[in-house]
Formats: C-alpha cells, structure tokens, sequence
C-alpha cells in the first residue's frame, strides 16, 4: 500500500532524530557539530550522509549504527540508508574553534587525550644501522595499506628523508602559524633540510633542537594521519627527551643491526623508556642475513642481536618487546634509497620488501579494540 503524502517524513523529525546521536569522542550531539552532511527523503524512505571528523575514525561503525537506530526509531520510516564521509580541513579547522570556544590556538594534536594517531618514535643506539632508511620505507609499507602516514625528519644533524623520498619540494607557507608539509610518494613529511641552504650543517645546541621538534608538531598541518613516525637521531639525547616531553603517548621502535656489538647499545636506547615511560613497541633488525647470487645466505654483521636486544628489553621493562621483524641486506634498499624511490615500489617482491611489510602489518594493528572504549587513553596500553 502507498503511503500518501501526509505522513511523509519531514525533515525536522529527520533532523529531531538525529539530535539524539552522538558523537562518541566529543560526547555531543552530530547535529551541533555540524556533522549531518545532507538529508534526502523519499516519501517515508530516508538517506543521510554522515561526516566524520577523520576519514579512519575508529568510532566510525558505532556512529553509522546508532545513526541507523535513531532513524528506524522514527515512526513510520520505511528504508533506511545511512553513509558517511569525512570533514575537510577548513570543516575541522571549524570544528576546532567550536569545541574551543572560538579559540584557534596551536597545540600539539598527538599529544591531545583524544588522538587517533598512532605515533611512533624509531630510535637506535648509534648511528649507521639504517633507522632512517627502515623509517621511510616502513613508511611506505603502512601507507600501500591504505593508511595515512607522515614522518617527521627529527634527526636535525644528520636530516635525510627527503632525499630517501626523492622530495626536493619545501613547505607551502600558509601563515608563520602553519605550514603545509611536502607530499611524496602520498607520505607527508617535514625536515630541517627543507629549511637550510644547500647541504649546509645545522649547528645548534639543545634549546634550539627542542625548539624545531615543537615546530614541527605544532606549526605544521599534518591532517588526519592514521600513523606519525619520528626518525630520531641516535642515542638518548636532547631529542629523544624532547619527543618524551613533547609526546608521552609516542611509541618507540628500536633498530639495531645483528651484531652484538652493536645489539648492547641499541639495548640503551630502548631502556631510556623506564625514565620516560613511554612504550617500546619492539625491535626491528637490520641488514640481516644476504641472499647470494646462488640462493645461500651471508651473515655478514653476524646474526642474533636483534632477538638479543628484544630479550633484554622485555626482560628490562616488565612486559614482552617482540622482535618485529628481520630486514634482510639488500643492495636493492640501498639503490633506492639513493634514487627516493622506497623498495616496496622498487623490488616489491624482493626479500628486504616483504619483510618490511611483515613489520607494517604488525604495528599497523592495536590489540585491542577501540570499539566502546574512551580515547583518552590515546595509544598507550596497560
């Protein structure tokens, strides 16, 4: 039988029923936060477009189902579609002030109790066991799984992930407040080398180093990033804290080499953690074994340290540091890293590519779910 005309759904009763639903993170209602996109009614048949306020909002399936429920609860609905979006960045940047009171002030989104970012901080004990290179083509990894991913280059001496992503571009400038960073290879990133003359040396002492980190967190617009990685330099130094300071729910990755040597002083860079509290969420060992021409292997930095180091550190900090991968040494890593192109797009199919997915795959996911559970948690996990 069809309905007629007057007991057509109208769109106040919609927009009542929609008053109702809330956004679980921000805990008020979709309609005050200007999160209804659009209403189309069909006779008693309803379709609405949803915004999310991130495109990979964990919050997202129980937004669309209480959505749903608010709609069929209207009397006599019939179909029920709900779909959903995601705000721009001027209707974030609206959001913002909204939920500030007007305010607009610059702070660190990743440090906010209600970030979604999972942030990872890739430290070493020295220098020359490959942490930028693993930073960037990791990078790459977690952004071929269709997650949105930046780095920053906080290894302010020693900046090189511009040049392993082939990125010559600097920041758009959009006022001293905000800048937009470079995009390569669909990777946000940002770097001390964007911003000094040719090759020449950053000579700067640690107020001044502190002071570049908290810009890049701040000044720049990083969007909705799914996951930040930091490409510490080596050591437990002035940076390594300011990332502690700046950024306590940051997460640390560890990369040695297998030789023992140097498995010992990668064991201190993740057992700065015990001051800092931040979480190690494990080892990575690089330049592993070589495949030969033949097909056999070659350890040629020996083998074990990086099992030796996430042994020591669980045994260390109280709770299981798992190796998360060995990346084999690969000549391929090394050619692209010289031509900015990371390996998964190079080689794909190469040994040192497929191990670096494996790790992606590992961090890539929590273990434990989300749904139902409040953000201020933000990524640190008891």
């Amino acid at each position: 039988m069809v309905h007629d005309m007057t007991s057509a759904l109208t769109e106040s009763a919609v927009r009542s029923a929609l008053s109702r639903v809330e956004d679980p993170e921000i805990g008020r209602p979709i309609t005050e936060l200007n999160m209804v996109k659009s209403i189309a009614i069909d006779g008693n048949d309803v379709a609405v477009e949803i915004y999310l306020t991130i495109a990979g909002c964990p919050m997202k399936n129980t937004i669309q189902s209480n959505t749903q429920a608010a709609l069929e609860d209207i009397d006599g609905v019939g179909d029920v579609s709900v779909t959903l979006d995601a705000m721009n960045d001027e209707q974030r940047l609206e959001l913002k002030k909204k939920l500030r009171g007007g305010k607009a002030e610059p702070e660190i989104p990743f440090a906010k109790p209600d970030s979604t970012t999972r942030v990872f901080a890739v430290a070493s004990g020295k220098g020359g066991v490959g942490k930028s290179s693993v930073t960037v083509n990791l990078a790459s990894a977690l952004q071929r799984k269709g997650l949105k991913v930046g780095i920053i280059d906080a290894d302010i001496y020693g900046h090189s992930v511009p040049g392993l992503l082939g990125s010559t571009a600097g920041p758009t400038v959009l006022d001293e407040e905000m800048l937009l960073p470079p995009i390569a290879h669909d990777i946000k990133h940002i770097s001390i080398g964007q911003f000094v003359e040719g090759n020449a040396p950053v000579v700067w002492r640690g107020p001044m180093l502190h002071r570049a980190l908290q810009q890049f967190l701040v000044d720049v617009f990083w969007g909705d990033l799914d996951v930040l990685l930091l490409d510490l330099p080596p050591g437990t130094g002035d940076v390594a804290l300011s990332v502690a300071q700046l950024i306590p729910n940051a997460e640390l990755l560890i990369v040695t080499t297998p030789q023992a040597a140097a498995a010992e002083v990668a064991e201190r860079a993740g057992s700065i953690s015990q001051q800092t509290r931040q979480r190690v969420a494990g080892v990575i060992e690089n330049m592993g074994a070589m495949v030969m021409p033949d097909g056999t292997t070659m350890d040629i930095f020996g083998s074990g340290g990086g099992q030796i180091v996430a042994d020591r550190l669980s045994t260390l900090l109280g709770h299981e540091v798992p190796l998360l991968g060995q990346i084999p040494l690969d000549p391929t890593l090394r050619t692209g890293g010289d031509a900015g192109v990371p390996i998964l797009e190079q080689a794909p199919n190469s040994a040192a590519a497929q191990a670096v997915a494996a790790i992606a795959d590992k961090i890539a996911v929590r273990k434990d779910s989300l749904a139902g559970k409040p953000l201020g948690l933000g990524v640190t996990r008891h």
